[in-house]
């Protein structure tokens, strides 16, 4: 276990590896780079925009517009991550390669019947508490009843531990689907979104470009002129 003094000096050293490389960068930059100021290289740039206003307001308003789609849609990605963890573990759950049920026990239901329990194994426990099962038990499965004649080679009620192994994989390959389905269906309002927001226009840069081309005219005038002129109502 690191001592106090330790983690400090780890820190400590991270910080002046950071300052180093950072003033390092910019004294090669400056050695390195060509002289050669002008008046154009001079100017303020803002993403190619001219600037706007004073000093404080220097860029066009559309760049909220951008900035706020932007948002709308970016932040929904963050539902992908409990998807992905639902799809992957219920995929691992389906693994063939992945023990999920071990030693089998049979206890007498008092009619003559053997209930067969088995257990999971603590690899298969860890994926149902990371998928939100804080409790989980293997399924009860019904073995042979007693002074029956035994199953046939290869069939699953031969065995308890094969019928709860083969239970929770088919319960996992069926959430996993679900989740398959799940994010299709979210992910096609989000197709929909976007398409409707560019149908719109939203998407455009000069929106009054889009108008005009929406009735059918072509602009005669630059973009920052038609941007100025009012949209004429129908």
């Amino acid at each position: 276990m690191a001592t106090p003094t330790a983690v400090a000096a780890y820190l400590l050293l991270f910080v002046v590896a950071g300052f180093s490389f950072l003033f390092a960068n910019l004294l090669l930059g400056k050695l390195c780079r060509p002289q050669a100021p002008n008046s154009e290289k001079l100017e303020v740039y803002e993403c190619g925009e001219p600037t706007i206003g004073s000093s404080f307001v220097q860029f066009d308003l559309r760049f909220y517009v951008v900035a706020l789609l932007f948002i709308i849609f970016d932040v929904e990605v963050a539902f992908f991550f409990p998807w992905a963890t639902v799809f992957g573990k219920s995929t691992q759950l389906m693994d063939r390669n992945l023990v999920v049920v071990e030693q089998t026990r049979a206890m007498d239901d008092g009619r003559g019947a053997s209930v067969g329990q088995v257990e999971l194994t603590s690899a298969a426990v860890g994926l149902y508490r990371e998928l939100g099962v804080n409790h989980p038990t293997a399924p009860e499965v019904q073995a042979p009843t007693k002074g029956a004649a035994p199953a046939a080679k290869g069939s699953e009620t031969a065995s308890p531990l094969r019928q709860a192994d083969e239970k929770i994989r088919a319960d996992a390959s069926t959430l996993a689907r679900l989740s398959m389905v799940d994010i299709g269906a979210f992910f096609a309002v989000l197709l929909v979104g976007f398409a409707y927001v560019w149908r719109r226009g939203d998407l455009d840069w000069v929106r009054a470009v889009s108008r005009e081309r929406s009735v059918g005219v072509e602009p005669t005038e630059s973009p920052e002129v038609i941007e100025q002129q009012p949209a004429v109502s129908a």
